[in-house]
This record gives C-alpha cells, sequence and structure tokens, in this order.
C-alpha cells in the first residue's frame, strides 16, 4: 500500500464516518498550494470553506501565532489579558458595531446569535416567556448542533438527531413576501446567510437583503447576518451585505477570523443588543483567548487595508466571466456567485459533483461537491491569475472529457 492508502485506512478504520473527504493526504501547504504525503502538489480551490481566505501558511498570521504562543495562550475569561480589549474595539470597529461576543466555531457563534436574540426579545422587545420566534431561510447551513439542525432544511444534517427544538420559522430564500407574512409579534431575529455557501453559493435576488433590512427594521425584528463564509473578504467587500449598503443588527463571524491558524469567532452588535448578556448566562472557556486574540488582530489589520477585497473583487470579476462561458455549451448548467466564489451546477450525462471533483483531483486540482451536481469553488484570496487561470482550465479539461 502506498503512504496514502495506508493513512486514509487508519483514519477509516478508527475515525467516526461523518466525512467522506477526497483521497488525498495532505502534509504541507503555502498559499494557494498543498502537497500530499506523496510529494504531489495541488491547487486549492476551496480554502477550507473560506477560512483560508489568506491562504496557507500566511506568514503575517504565523508570526502573530508564534510570537504570542511565547507569552500567553490562554487564560479563560475568569481573568482579563492584554490582547482582549484591542481584539474587541478592533473587530467592533471593522463591522462598524460596539461590542463583540468572541467564540470559538461557527456552530458556537450562530447558537451565541440566538441565545442574545431570544434574550433581547425578552428584556427588550416584550415577547411572553418562551414564545421567542427566529425566522430562518430554506436551504440555510449555519452549523451542526442539535438546535442548528433543528431548523436545517438538508434531510442529511437533520435526520435522526431529533427531537428538534422549536421556535423557528422556515421561509424560502430571497422570497421577500413570504418572509414579511412570517413575522409576527412574537419574532425577535430573522437570521439569513447573505449569500447560502452550503446549498451551492445561492445569491439572492437584488434587493432583497435591503428589503430584509427594512422590513426588520420596521417590524422591531433583528436582522442577523450570518457572514461566516461570505464575510471578511470573500465576495470582493468585506461583508457581502455590503453589496446592497445593508448593515444587519448583528453579524456572525467565524472561518477567516482565524486565518486558518486557529478557531475563532464572533458575534457583532450594537450595545443595545449585546448588552443583554450578564455574567454567568453565556460563555465559552477558549472564547476570546490570548492566541485567538492575537492571530484575529492580524486578520482585521490585513482587511483594513482593503487589499484582500479589492483582490477578490478583480480576480472574481475575471473567474466569474470564464465560468460563465461554460454555460449553455453543454456541461454546466449554472453558475453563480460573487467574488472568489462560484456555485457551478453540472449538467446531466457530465458527472455528479464527487465524479467531477475527483477528476480535478486527478488533475491536481482540489474542489468540494455538494448537493449530488454542484461544485463550489473558494480559492484563497491571495491566489494568483496565472494559478487561478491553470485551475480553471483544468476544470475546462475535465467538463470536456
Amino acid at each position: 500500500m502506498t503512504t496514502t492508502e495506508t493513512s486514509i485506512a487508519a483514519a477509516e478504520a478508527h475515525s467516526a464516518h461523518n466525512y467522506h473527504p477526497l483521497p488525498v493526504v495532505v502534509a504541507t501547504a503555502e498559499g494557494a498550494w498543498m502537497t500530499d504525503v506523496e510529494g504531489r502538489r495541488y491547487l486549492d480551490m476551496l480554502a477550507g470553506y473560506s477560512a483560508l481566505n489568506f491562504g496557507h501558511g500566511n506568514r503575517r498570521l504565523l508570526d502573530a501565532a508564534r510570537a504570542q504562543l511565547e507569552r500567553v495562550t490562554l487564560t479563560s475569561r475568569a481573568f482579563h489579558h492584554d490582547r482582549f480589549a484591542d481584539f474587541c474595539t478592533q473587530l467592533s470597529e471593522l463591522c462598524g458595531m460596539e461590542m463583540v461576543l468572541p467564540m470559538n466555531t461557527g456552530a458556537e457563534a450562530v447558537e451565541t446569535a440566538v441565545k442574545t436574540a431570544r434574550k433581547w426579545g425578552y428584556r427588550v422587545k416584550g415577547v411572553p416567556d418562551g414564545l421567542a420566534k427566529i425566522i430562518v431561510a430554506e436551504n440555510n447551513f449555519h452549523g451542526r448542533t442539535t438546535t442548528i439542525v433543528s431548523f436545517s432544511t438538508d434531510p442529511e444534517a437533520r435526520a435522526d438527531f431529533g427531537p428538534y427544538t422549536p421556535g423557528f420559522e422556515i421561509v424560502p430564500y430571497g422570497d421577500l413576501a413570504a418572509l414579511e407574512a412570517a413575522v409576527d409579534e412574537h419574532t425577535v431575529a430573522v437570521l439569513l446567510e447573505p449569500i447560502q455557501g452550503e446549498a451551492g453559493v445561492l445569491v439572492p435576488p437584488p434587493g432583497y437583503l435591503a428589503g430584509v433590512r427594512a422590513l426588520t427594521r420596521e417590524r422591531d425584528v433583528l436582522f442577523i447576518a450570518d457572514e461566516i463564509q461570505s464575510g471578511l473578504g470573500r465576495t470582493g467587500r468585506t461583508f457581502a451585505c455590503e453589496h446592497e449598503d445593508v448593515v444587519p443588527d448583528m453579524y456572525v463571524l467565524g472561518k477567516a477570523l482565524g486565518g486558518g491558524v486557529v478557531p475563532v469567532s464572533a458575534v457583532v452588535s450594537s450595545a443595545a443588543v449585546l448588552g443583554v448578556h450578564r455574567p454567568g448566562e453565556h460563555g465559552s472557556t477558549f472564547g476570546g483567548n490570548p492566541l485567538a486574540c492575537a492571530v484575529a488582530l492580524e486578520v482585521i489589520a490585513m482587511l483594513r487595508t482593503g487589499e484582500y477585497q479589492q483582490r477578490a473583487a478583480e480576480l472574481g470579476d475575471h473567474l466569474h466571466h470564464e465560468l460563465g462561458l461554460l454555460t449553455g455549451t453543454g456541461p454546466v448548467d449554472a453558475v453563480r456567485g460573487r467574488g472568489l466564489w462560484a456555485g457551478i451546477d453540472i449538467a446531466a450525462g457530465h458527472g455528479t459533483g464527487r465524479e467531477v471533483s475527483e477528476r480535478l483531483m486527478d488533475r491536481r486540482v482540489l474542489v468540494k461537491d455538494t448537493h449530488g451536481s454542484t461544485i463550489r469553488l473558494a480559492p484563497p484570496l491571495v491566489i494568483s491569475k496565472e494559478d487561478l487561470d491553470w485551475g480553471l482550465e483544468q476544470l475546462r479539461a475535465v467538463l470536456a472529457g
């Protein structure tokens, strides 16, 4: 057996089969490239679902992490530490908000947003205890905790994990009229992805986010934007909501906030919303730890320059132009996305999303399939135009075959 086969066999034998990864075993990575245990190089066109927006082994992020490793990595929130105030202040400023509640993973941040919205509903809006309702969209992906899968419409994510948490109403994504009809006196929040990632990079119709913002403001309902995948430069703006000049009441952030180095997530909002929390009501041992804050502070500094947003916008225009040439010619039914983010629906007869991903892997390009016939592209924002074009060339070759 090869080193790859041995490693995969051991993983299959001793790890739960909750993922079905492509048969490649990565050993090292730098920038937009990964190298496997056999020494083969692959172009990473997924970037850890946007967690690696700044590429693998980014020097600035690694230097920030190394410097903090020598000082202190964890205090718990039982004590203050000297990176916390800067992290909260600078992330608040980046978001145009006032307060930060840090966590670790995206799902924890979504859970925090749900709890915050409910508490705000009871303490501020005056919803009767136990009746708070949050409206979500079909085909959403916000994580995999029991509460979050309770409002998923994906059978694979939801089946056999009940009983489910009540208090959520699901409406079609992009349908403002359906959303308006669902809002009642017990509604405390609308929780949406500005672009639905796991669903296949679904972009809502023009004006939808602005309509949601107007409706929620009018009806005294919080607008929570889950920008875990779409935020922090991915779409060519700091936040995907900016494409419609929308500022939600709450951002949910993660993935790229930790630069692919450590898990960092956060809920960012106003003092009026996050101020409902009191000591002991919610927390996390690792949330806002010194190492996480040090890395996230460097991420924030990099985003402040606008360089990465501009790269995502310019290379994204090129990406979507090239992908657009594939539609209507047979192998591709549709292409969606914004910035350096795309969902590609493979036409019937040209392979499933998994099969296309495997054929691309054979040509040293790594992508990910979703929902049967769709593949997703989300290369690191540091990818060169030459590497991007090479990856697209391999995609054209795979679809032509």
